[in-house]
């Protein structure tokens, strides 16, 4: 049984479904908060979906990234500079699939109650981390070549995603906490 927000009792679909929705703006949001960069640009994408896990749990932090691509696939505005199928394609899509399985695995890993000390939730952070940015950088290299992606797909970013992830360490435990019924 999902012990985060809104599944201690039983839930009721909208309840649910607005939840989802809620992220899937946040993602959106976070998205628009962007430095321009190529081949990829630089979000708060990374910031949204550790805490979209850590406050959801695995279910509803799932759904919420399928909704986001949905959202994304069909066109609508959502990833940080373009949107459909081809886009997903190109540069950032290992990297959107990346926010999938972080979100989940984070999520997963509140469900299960490791999200209580500085050094698990770190470790879980930088697990989630390492799930965006090795399907991100894969990806990228069969568009760009590997060491191209490495330059200019993980390097690059390191320095703001240090600051991330210990702004989801000192986020993570109140936001599990708070979801916990």
């Amino acid at each position: 049984m999902d012990r985060n927000i809104l599944l201690t009792r039983p839930a009721r679909l909208p309840a649910k479904i607005a939840l989802v929705l809620a992220g899937t703006a946040l993602l959106a949001l976070a998205a628009k908060v962007q430095v321009p960069f190529w081949p990829v640009p630089m979000t708060l994408q990374t910031l949204a979906v550790l805490m979209i896990g850590a406050t959801f749990g695995a279910r509803m932090a799932g759904a919420t990234l399928l909704a986001y691509l949905a959202e994304g696939a069909v066109g609508l505005p959502v990833f940080a500079s373009g949107a459909g199928l081809a886009y997903m394609a190109g540069p950032t899509g290992g990297y959107l699939l990346g926010f999938l399985l972080a979100a989940t695995f984070v999520g997963l890993a509140a469900d299960r109650g490791w999200l209580r000390g500085v050094v698990p939730v770190a470790a879980v952070m930088f697990a989630a981390m390492a799930l965006i940015y090795l399907p991100g950088v894969a990806w990228l290299a069969t568009l760009i070549g590997a060491e191209k992606a490495v330059a200019g797909g993980l390097i690059p970013f390191l320095p703001a995603e240090a600051f991330k992830l210990a702004l989801a360490v000192l986020l993570a435990r109140p936001l599990a906490r708070r979801g916990r019924g």
